[in-house]
């Protein structure tokens, strides 16, 4: 089955742990467009980074990159889709997946995976995925998210606490080892959206549970909506979040 979907790579320039970031060389291409062309490889029908600075901008045009410039104010990643997905004037039924910009290493199958994910979930207003956990260092990790999903591979909670609870195995002691039946998942941070869904998702009131556990996704289960789950049968490449995960990356393309 082939899904029809854009990507849409939301682009901050300011960052108080690694400043400039999508700008950030690797190999020779500022980093947004190292992530903008590994998204190209997806069968995504285009690829669209929505900048809050011209240099952005300025940048991916340099490279061939379609780039929008969007508002400086938004609050989060989900108001700059938002205003792009107007901008681009798509269809409510149009799917766009959103890849985070600090991923240049992001398999082009898992975006495909994410698209054709919700496309197969009629009923649910995003999707998004996860892989299997097998650290236990991982599962106890707060900056760690979790998943845990329904019989249909909708997501019923994410958290940062380590979920399932294992009742009988954690008695007394703890997370000493892995759940087994449902084994753990780990939430990775890529979405797909319906556009008319993510036009509208700035204006759903916030969720007390979402500023809990400071995890946004959090607000749409919270009014009602569902999001469906591709589970990934491995870990995605790294992000990069710090000066030591950008010289990690770098190593790996050889600069």
């Amino acid at each position: 089955m082939s899904t029809e979907f854009t990507v849409l790579i939301p682009a901050r320039l300011a960052s108080t742990r690694l400043p400039d970031k999508p700008l950030a060389d690797i190999a020779g291409l500022p980093m947004v467009v190292r992530v903008a062309r590994q998204a190209a490889l997806s069968g995504a029908a285009g690829v669209v980074v929505a900048a809050d600075d011209a240099r952005i901008v300025d940048a991916c045009s340099a490279h061939g990159v379609r780039a929008l410039l969007t508002r400086t104010d938004h609050a989060s990643g989900s108001d700059r889709l938002a205003e792009a997905c107007t901008l681009l004037g798509l269809a409510d039924d149009a799917i766009v997946v959103n890849v985070q910009g600090d991923e240049p290493l992001i398999e082009p199958g898992l975006i495909d995976a994410v698209a054709q994910t919700l496309a197969l979930h009629p009923g649910a207003a995003m999707s998004t995925a996860a892989h299997a956990i097998d650290s236990l260092a991982d599962f106890v990790n707060p900056n760690v998210v979790k998943a845990v999903l329904d019989a249909e591979g909708n997501a019923l909670y994410f958290s940062r606490a380590p979920i399932p609870w294992w009742r009988d195995g954690f008695a007394g002691t703890g997370p000493t080892a892995l759940p087994t039946a449902p084994a753990p998942l780990r939430h990775i941070g890529i979405y797909g959206y319906r556009a008319g869904f993510v036009r509208g998702f700035p204006g759903l009131p916030p969720a007390p549970v979402e500023a809990t556990e400071a995890l946004e996704q959090l607000r749409a289960l919270w009014h009602g909506h569902r999001i469906a789950v591709h589970v990934s049968t491995h870990a995605p490449g790294p992000g990069i979040d710090t000066p030591e995960d950008l010289a990690r990356v770098r190593a790996l393309f050889g600069a």
